[in-house]
């Protein structure tokens, strides 16, 4: 695979956008991914198609807004990550087998069954943080506390919740029912120390680490392991998967927490600034305040302590006098090198190449 570490539509090296020239169509980011999502391209037609058929009711006016919330997933990443880590792992235990065969024959009724749960789950947090957060878009769509309300969106998160448990338990194991539902208290965790340590500008690197890992990475490693588990994957390709997912995971919201400063909304396809107006202190943010500088530091500090709407104004000159960029963008892709690691020792297989464009993109993004 060729090495995401040049300047990209997602994080440029020097901490500032990239330049248009660099960001592709969304025709060309379309197709890309439908490149990376080929081998599971069907299967992920049949989890839309089940995502749809879980959110319904027999009340019209609850319809609009589950149709909406369907929309906010976005590209399908957990799902897809499940899917691709089953059809990986079905590959290393025929290595010996045809390689011609068709690997896509291991994907049964269960993956796909759990690849809709753990996508409802993921979108019952973005519509909850979406709450938290007060944004209005959602990849280039509405939130659901924009169109409807506040009240709407907590209800819809918590049914969203409460039918993926119950889809994921009508499966003849208890096991991913427990995987899913551990992981749904990490994912909480996470969020809830990010919002009790609001404006915490004494955090270090370890702990903000440990949060994005509950946040983000335990949904996405779950997702990697479940796959595996699903096609048989003995204790240490359920492990290595599961590594995979989770230093993914980390890559994946370091960088969104570098866009959330430097990005592109109409590229990001959602409202920016967020984390900064609500007090999350990121990486980019933590390596500013320990800036060898201690005038820039002290400035930092002031800027964090100002009001909201202030914040962006007065810490982006002094985000351009350090390395902070710089330095999230290489923390980042040590965890896109960390990840594709975990699971490069696999045999090969499109749905391996997949997955290592995946963690690729997670730091790079231009699909």
């Amino acid at each position: 695979m060729a090495d995401s570490s040049s300047s990209s539509a997602g994080i440029a090296r020097n901490g500032e956008k990239a330049a248009p020239s660099s960001i592709p169509s969304p025709n060309r980011a379309a197709e890309a991914m439908a490149r990376v999502y080929g081998p599971i391209a069907k299967h992920l037609v049949d989890v839309d198609a089940r995502l749809h058929l879980e959110l319904q009711s027999q009340y019209e006016a609850l319809v609009p807004v589950l149709r909406h919330g369907t929309q906010l997933g976005g590209k399908r990443l957990r799902p897809a990550l499940l899917l691709l880590s089953a059809l990986a792992t079905s590959r290393e235990l025929a290595k010996s087998a045809d390689p011609t065969a068709d690997e896509s024959d291991a994907i049964g009724e269960d993956h796909i069954v759990m690849a809709t749960v753990v996508e409802m789950v993921h979108t019952a947090t973005l519509v909850h943080d979406d709450v938290l957060d007060k944004a209005d878009t959602r990849r280039h769509v509405p939130t659901i506390n924009a169109r409807w309300n506040d009240d709407t969106s907590i209800l819809l998160g918590d049914y969203l919740f409460a039918q993926s448990f119950y889809l994921a338990a009508t499966l003849s194991s208890t096991l991913a029912c427990r995987w899913v539902g551990r992981a749904a208290q990490r994912v909480c965790e996470g969020e809830l120390r990010q919002i009790l340590g609001r404006d915490w500008l004494d955090i270090d690197e370890e702990t903000y680490l440990e949060i994005i890992r509950g946040k983000t990475a335990e949904l996405t490693s779950v997702s990697c392991r479940l796959g595996a588990q699903l096609s048989d994957g003995d204790e240490s390709l359920v492990n290595a998967l599961g590594v995979y997912g989770n230093d993914l995971g980390i890559a994946f919201q370091i960088a969104d927490d570098f866009l959330d400063l430097w990005g592109d909304g109409d590229q990001v396809g959602k409202t920016l600034g967020t984390d900064l107006a609500q007090g999350k202190i990121t990486l980019p943010l933590i390596r500013l305040l320990r800036h060898e500088n201690t005038l820039i530091a002290s400035q930092a500090v002031d800027a964090l302590r100002a009001a909201p709407q202030e914040r962006m104004r007065l810490i982006a000159p002094l985000l351009r006098k350090s390395d902070a960029g710089e330095y999230t963008r290489d923390v980042a892709d040590r965890y896109r090198r960390s990840a594709i690691a975990a699971i490069e020792s696999l045999a090969p297989s499109p749905a391996l190449e997949s997955l290592i464009r995946i963690a690729d993109f997670s730091v790079d993004r231009r699909f």
